[in-house]
């Protein structure tokens, strides 16, 4: 799939078994907080979190300026409280491939 190769070469990598990962930052769920703190999951453990998209507004304190952001658990995307939130995207182009975000 020459998209996700694309893709790879933006945001992705390998890990040791060969499977392709991506960064997420981490959200503090005590605080509700979105941290610099960035975890690499594959596609299959990103299905265990919610995850915001990577322009959801921020307050100056980090913590998310909506009751609810859009985003996706599961591969449903909708809005979700900003309380269930597990990880928020590094960037608006990491689902798409380099082609397609130079449009």
């Amino acid at each position: 799939n020459i998209g996700l190769i694309n893709n790879l070469s933006s945001y992705g990598h390998l890990n040791k078994y060969g499977f392709i990962q991506t960064p997420y930052r981490k959200v503090d769920r005590a605080t509700g907080k979105v941290t610099n703190e960035i975890v690499w999951l594959t596609a299959d453990e990103e299905d265990e979190y919610t995850v915001a998209q990577a322009n959801s507004k921020l307050n100056a304190d980090g913590t998310f300026a909506e009751k609810v952001v859009m985003g996706r658990h599961q591969g449903v995307n909708q809005e979700y409280p900003a309380s269930s939130v597990d990880y928020m995207d590094v960037s608006p182009k990491q689902v798409v491939a380099v082609a397609t975000a130079c449009i």
